[in-house]
């Protein structure tokens, strides 16, 4: 059994600069720090969806960029255009349509998802030729690098890294152990 020492914590708390989807008092937070390029955390994605479902209320889920630009080369752009969604009230509905149409993710394609999505596509044109949002998609990265992050996508539970399965069966599971009553 590894102690203390050995447990990879979260270094950046969940504040409300993080964007998060339920109830900041839920008994669960599970924070993801993952690519929207990544074949992964695009297998990751529906069995997120998944405990939410399942868990409702009792789970407040928080993504976090972790693009893996070396490998895909198309990951940094897709993060900030989520960020740029972001300043228009939309970067849960930005970061889903990246992650249902991960196989397209170049520029032409993001603004066709901003204009979908009923944002504006030529702000959010604007902010990815400046790289407007370029600081907040790195403060993100280095705050997993911190936290022990090497790969996506790369949970936590509660502040602690869950290093074991994601599948569904063993991420319910995990979830379930910190909702009291299970």
């Amino acid at each position: 059994m590894a102690d203390d020492n050995d447990i990879a914590r979260l270094s950046t708390p969940v504040t409300d600069r993080d964007h998060a989807q339920g109830q900041q008092d839920a008994p669960v937070t599970l924070v993801e720090y993952g690519d929207y390029e990544c074949p992964h955390c695009g297998r990751a994605y529906p069995i997120v969806k998944a405990m939410q479902a399942r868990l409702g209320h009792k789970l407040r889920f928080v993504f976090r960029n972790f693009p893996l630009r070396e490998v895909h080369k198309h990951a940094e752009h897709a993060a900030e255009a989520a960020e740029a969604a972001a300043t228009q009230g939309l970067f849960w509905e930005m970061h889903d349509a990246l992650f249902e149409n991960q196989p397209a993710l170049d520029d032409r394609h993001l603004a066709q998802y901003a204009k979908a999505i009923g944002a504006d596509e030529q702000k959010i044109a604007d902010d990815l030729a400046s790289h407007a949002h370029a600081d907040r998609v790195r403060e993100d990265f280095v705050g997993g690098i911190r936290s022990g992050v090497n790969g996506t996508p790369t949970f936590f539970i509660n502040g602690v890294r869950h290093d074991e399965s994601w599948d569904a069966a063993s991420l319910l599971r995990a979830l379930e152990a910190h909702v009291p009553g299970h």
